[in-house]
């Protein structure tokens, strides 16, 4: 009698099922962050530096920053990470396996040369590169597993944030932690709605699978034939993959003390697109979290008519009507575009010396790193306009 086998679509699942199960051991692993297989670089005087965060109801919050990006983007990386550096803020950088082990460890070297991010110890790079698959359920392991090191490696931060090196904020840090100080910290901002359309028959009654989540480099999702039905165990919604998650809700997903985000994981394990769906189907579903529910990213996309797979590239022609949508960031942009220059000169401030990202030979790159009190912090017109826009949009809570 032959052994029985296991099909493509328990493999999936198992994977992600298992990837899961790790980030349970991690949040109760007794090491230090080289178990997680981050690089983190500090100093003698990082601790001085970093005593000087104030915590508690009435400081400024502080954000956790999970900025990913590919092979040959680490110079991108590095771009987005100046424009949203914050002392008070945590990052955690990763490259994943289309990038060469020389890239990672280049970008760990740039990390490690600036001289505010080594003393602040406040930003890591992920040691490893696993494979990530965009369009199906490996991109969101690794969104979960950004979130597990960053509960794991700090306590003292309020949302978690994804970042792709596409993207580039559209405020300064202290535009957003100002806003974000008006609003309750249990707060999540999750674009999402429960109309499905087309999406119903095309993702979620489509069976795929993903072989990045078992493979050691990026590859394409494989069609399964046959189709499943839609549950009825829970309600499926979707929306934007891009998410700003109050730290109680990551706990959550991470943790999962209730069934429920382990359920749904291994449900998205074989759905296309599951960072559309994953993180707006648990807190829609869960009786704790639905009423913290923010119906926005404050993205800001532009989109084709009918839109495609993706938004479109933004230049310069966006410009306008980028810096007056309230959005706190937007994508997508392509490496080194003419808007981003404008983008750090008009909105964020930053000097050529700062945004350069070619050798520091004669760059007196250490004064764009000087910061005087961080618990004080200095919004523009930019940062009244955003607290204003927060503070409407998280009136209505809740999921419809």
């Amino acid at each position: 009698m032959r052994p029985p086998t296991r099909s493509p679509l328990c493999l999936a699942a198992a994977a992600l099922v298992a990837s899961a199960a790790l980030l349970l051991i991690c949040g109760a692993w007794p090491g230090g962050g080289g178990f997680f297989g981050v690089s983190s670089y500090s100093s003698s005087s990082s601790s001085a530096r970093r005593a000087s965060k104030a915590t508690g109801p009435e400081a400024p919050p502080s954000f956790a920053y999970w900025i990913s990006g590919t092979g040959r983007e680490s110079r991108k990386v590095l771009r987005l990470l100046r424009a949203v550096y914050h002392p008070r803020n945590r990052y955690l950088l990763h490259l994943d396996a289309g990038a060469a082990a020389e890239e990672r460890a280049e970008l760990a070297a740039a990390v490690r040369a600036e001289r505010a991010w080594r003393e602040l110890a406040n930003v890591d790079v992920v040691g490893e590169g696993y494979a990530v698959d965009r369009t199906g359920s490996s991109v969101l392991a690794a969104t979960l597993h950004g979130a597990a090191v960053l509960l794991r490696i700090a306590n003292d931060w309020d949302w978690f944030v994804t970042l792709s090196s596409s993207d580039y904020p559209l405020v300064t840090q202290d535009d957003l932690l100002y806003a974000f100080s008006s609003v309750p910290k249990e707060l999540n901002f999750i674009d999402h709605t429960s109309y499905l359309g087309w999406k119903e028959h095309e993702r979620f009654e489509k069976l795929i699978v993903d072989p990045s989540l078992y493979m050691d480099r990026n590859t394409e999702l494989l069609p399964a034939t046959e189709p499943r039905q839609m549950p009825d165990a829970f309600k499926i919604f979707t929306g934007s993959p891009w998410v700003i998650l109050s730290r109680n809700f990551t706990e959550h997903c991470v943790h999962g003390w209730d069934n429920l985000p382990r359920k749904l994981l291994m449900y998205f394990a074989n759905t296309a697109y599951s960072m559309e769906s994953y993180f707006q189907t648990v807190i829609c579903n869960s009786s704790k979290f639905r009423n913290t529910t923010v119906n926005g990213d404050l993205r800001y996309f532009v989109w084709d008519d009918p839109p495609g797979l993706e938004p479109l590239d933004l230049d310069e022609s966006h410009f306008d009507n980028m810096v007056n949508s309230s959005a706190a960031f937007a994508r997508r942009f392509v490496e080194d575009s003419p808007v981003l220059k404008k983008i750090d000169k008009e909105v964020l401030n930053r000097s050529s010396v700062c945004t350069s990202l070619s050798g520091r030979q004669g760059m007196d790159v250490d004064s764009c790193s000087k910061w005087g009190d961080i618990n004080v912090l200095r919004p523009a017109r930019a940062g009244e306009q955003l607290r204003r826009f927060i503070s409407e949009i998280s009136q209505t809570r809740g999921c419809s």
